[in-house]
């Protein structure tokens, strides 16, 4: 079995986060009426060790935004961190293929019941 070399582990605690960020406000567009239009409420998180970036402009509030943003940026560190583990190439039992020609063998004999029969 190969060995994997390890990642590099970034934390996902909020403080961790807000600390190796850099944060960015700006005008977000779409539906959310006059407030949501002139005030810089979208909010921009990247992260400078991995190089992620995130937004958040749903909604109208720069605070809601913000704590957003930094959970989406810590579920896609979580994701980016996971470790995949090698999937193992198994074979079918000898079992199993004798259940499954035995399925096709009944199944192709009620296709061939269904069918119309032959003039002599």
């Amino acid at each position: 079995m190969p060995v994997m070399a390890p990642k590099t582990r970034y934390p996902t605690d909020r403080e961790s986060l807000e600390r190796d960020c850099d944060i960015e406000f700006f005008i977000a567009g779409g539906p959310g009426g006059q407030n949501r239009n002139k005030v810089a409420t979208a909010v921009r998180l990247s992260h400078r060790p991995s190089g992620l970036v995130v937004t958040a402009t749903e909604r109208r509030s720069q605070a809601r935004n913000r704590d957003v943003a930094y959970e989406r940026l810590a579920a896609r560190l979580e994701e980016a961190q996971r470790e995949e583990v090698p999937r193992k190439p198994t074979r079918p039992s000898q079992a199993s293929r004798e259940r499954r020609m035995e399925e096709k063998r009944a199944a192709s004999e009620r296709k061939r019941l269904r069918a119309t029969p032959a003039e002599e």
